[in-house]
């Protein structure tokens, strides 16, 4: 028996909400009859403008939506899948209802000159608080200069606008989320700038027992993105990354039904890069995760994310 009225719980920034609003139109095309209601919560990860580790990680983002969903005061949250820890499972009595159909997975810079990142001068100043960025812009443009910005799409962009920074490296997907794709100057290949486990993806997350809520959400799900999805987060999970450890990685199923993933472990100042590509064959998703995991653990993972602070 499909639910007759869902209420969606999300965090209340502008990207958070639009990312609902898909959810809603998709929700309707698929049941017509069927309502929703946003319940909008403020997290302490939005609350909070230091260090994520200080908070518990990436957690921050989630733990008020994932309580507001146990209390029994919604049916259904939306996460960016990014945001979910996979070193850890999810609270008891939740789970992943269904992802929707992946989004770009690349990062943009944006750059109020119109530059590319490879003509920006020495010295600029790139607004990220992403280690995973971080990491990757010391190993390949050493000579930019990283500062700590944290905040919502929106609230980055007001902090470039008032020269906290001379530009932005933001998501690809954020970007078209809260319609402003028109200010990316430069959109960075996977290959160059390694996405973050989970970009892109949102991940519809229920009470477990919520047979009405899981039955009306099952038809939105995306089979490549759940396959994409399954292999980046047993990666991470077998990795047990932290939210300070640089750690990158993507899945892409092909046309013909081949699952791949890449992915990366450095050092913060990016001196030390490991990388790993294993291609799924007759493997399933979550093997294939495990796999490539195994393959950066065999050339010293362990060590480089056990010697960051966290």
């Amino acid at each position: 028996m499909v639910a007759e009225l869902i209420r969606i719980v999300s965090r209340s920034s502008p990207m958070a909400l639009a990312q609902v609003e898909r959810v809603r139109a998709e929700l309707a095309a698929l049941h017509p009859g069927i309502r929703t209601e946003v319940v909008p919560v403020t997290t302490s990860g939005d609350k909070w403008m230091g260090d994520l580790a200080a908070l518990g990680g990436k957690g921050a983002f989630t733990k008020e939506v994932d309580q507001a969903l146990l209390d029994g005061d919604a049916d259904l949250a939306v996460h960016c899948l990014k945001d979910i820890p996979a070193d850890r499972p999810l609270p008891e009595g939740c789970t992943f209802g269904a992802y929707l159909e992946r989004d770009d997975v690349r990062d943009a810079l944006i750059d109020p000159q119109g530059r590319r990142l490879d003509e920006l001068p020495e010295g600029t100043r790139i607004g990220t608080s992403s280690v995973r960025r971080v990491a990757q812009l010391a190993a390949t443009h050493p000579h930019l200069t990283c500062v700590p910005m944290r905040g919502n799409a929106n609230r980055r962009l007001e902090k470039l606008a008032a020269g906290d920074a001379d530009a932005l490296l933001l998501a690809v997907s954020g970007l078209e989320r809260i319609g402003r794709p028109d200010l990316m100057t430069d959109v960075l290949s996977p290959e160059s700038m390694c996405p973050p486990i989970g970009a892109g993806i949102l991940a519809l997350q229920c009470r477990a027992d919520d047979e009405a809520t899981l039955d009306a959400v099952r038809g939105l799900g995306h089979r490549d993105t759940w396959r994409e999805a399954t292999a980046e987060r047993m990666f991470l999970h077998v990795l047990q990354g932290h939210c300070n450890s640089p750690v990158a990685g993507y899945a892409r199923a092909e046309r013909s039904g081949d699952l791949s993933l890449r992915a990366c472990v450095f050092t913060p100042d990016g001196k030390r890069v490991l990388n790993a590509q294993e291609w799924a064959g007759p493997l399933d998703p979550a093997t294939l995760g495990m796999s490539v995991a195994v393959a950066l653990l065999r050339q010293g993972a362990r060590e480089l994310i056990d010697g960051i602070a966290h």
